[in-house]
């Protein structure tokens, strides 16, 4: 065979091999991008998972596709009011614990403590009442501290304040910064513009860089006639709206439409205050009837008109018109109310041990989680693992 040809054929193979190589390598990539992406075991790339706390102390994680159980996590501490805040990419969950008192955060996909911060010092107790959010971009954690110094023969109550916390600080964080805001805070959330949300007698928002304070909407301190309106009554119980980026405060008010104190010609009417966290956006609406006690309203994603809640009914609401659209009695009393990104199923929980699972076009109860312990006031958060 002449070397040309013995070089051609050298070539050729050389060139089958390489394709072949690259084919390969082709189905490769294929095959690792179709695979879905996990993060120690569990589905991540915006899946979504159900969290909450029970009693004695233990942070549960629940997959919202098969609504099982995938791990559960020991808080240390005694139970606080099981409030959970998440990190941005939905790994980072931030737990109140202690009675109120410590901060633990957690990465779900393993339960190992990446944050952990204890308000209370020297002789002074400090107490956050449910308020406690994470920035837009993950990098500070926030309460509202309501400190009391212990003295031999007094207690001398001090100032409620903003504290903000660097959450790369790791365990034993303290404060960066710290600023006076109102009494009676309880709901706080985050903004996209980096603002604070303040929900107390009135809806304001903090810069945590600075301090200053504006009004996003009065409540208790709104202009409107009293022999028209009684000031509302908020339910800051819990903070919600992650599924689609807002926060929302359900209110109780009565429109006199007689004489005030005319029961018999009066309007009991909810409202609530929605913010959208990203655009800034404020909606103050009274529509639907007093009828059914909620702790908290969640909007449908899809169609902003929706509005569910949950107490001893799960109940389905337009706020646009004012119609009851479904009622759907409960086994018993359930404090919170979630749903998942697609809007098609709605979780309960709160009080009992037990997540109702419920259909959100019919309400119907299409299933059950039992957990070890009771609920109480915990939190029933929607995380989204990155």
């Amino acid at each position: 065979m002449k070397l040309t040809k013995i070089f051609k054929h050298a070539v050729l193979a050389s060139t089958m091999g390489a394709a072949a190589m690259l084919a390969g390598c082709h189905n490769a990539t294929t095959v690792a991008e179709s695979a879905p992406a996990t993060i120690n075991g569990m589905k991540a790339g915006g899946h979504e998972y159900i969290l909450t706390v029970t009693r004695p102390n233990q942070l549960h994680i629940v997959d919202t596709e098969t609504n099982q159980l995938v791990r559960t996590c020991d808080v240390p501490g005694v139970f606080g009011n099981g409030g959970i805040a998440m990190s941005p990419d939905g790994r980072i969950a931030y737990v109140m614990t202690n009675k109120w008192e410590d901060i633990y955060g957690f990465d779900i996909t393993n339960c190992e403590i990446k944050f952990s911060a204890k308000q209370s010092y020297s002789n002074v107790q400090v107490k956050s009442f449910i308020s406690m959010a994470v920035s837009a971009d993950g990098k500070e954690l926030y309460t509202v501290q309501n400190p009391v110094r212990k003295l031999t023969d007094r207690f001398e109550t001090m100032e409620p304040r903003l504290a903000v916390f660097n959450t790369a600080d790791g365990l034993n964080a303290k404060p960066a910064r710290t600023f006076p805001v109102d009494r009676r805070i309880t709901k706080i959330g985050s903004m996209q513009n980096g603002e604070v949300i303040l929900g107390g007698g009135d809806l304001k928002a903090i810069d945590p860089k600075t301090g200053k304070v504006r009004m996003l909407k009065a409540l208790q301190n709104w202009d409107r006639a009293p022999d028209k309106w009684v000031p509302p009554d908020a339910f800051a119980m819990h903070t919600m709206g992650e599924h689609v980026g807002e926060f929302i405060m359900p209110y109780f008010t009565i429109r006199w439409n007689g004489a005030p104190g005319d029961e018999s010609k009066a309007d009991f009417l909810w409202g609530h205050v929605r913010i959208d966290t990203k655009t800034g956006e404020v909606e103050s609406i009274e529509t639907v009837p007093f009828e059914f006690i909620v702790f908290n309203w969640v909007t449908d994603p899809n169609d902003k008109d929706i509005l569910y809640g949950s107490f001893n009914q799960l109940s389905k609401h337009n706020v646009k018109t004012g119609e009851t659209v479904k009622v759907q009695p409960m086994d018993h009393t359930y404090y919170n109310i979630n749903m998942t990104g697609d809007g098609k199923t709605i979780y309960i929980g709160g009080t009992s041990s037990d997540i109702s699972i419920h259909d959100a076009e019919t309400l119907e109860k299409i299933g059950s989680i039992q957990l070890t312990g009771d609920m109480s006031t915990a939190d029933l958060r929607l995380a989204r693992l990155k």
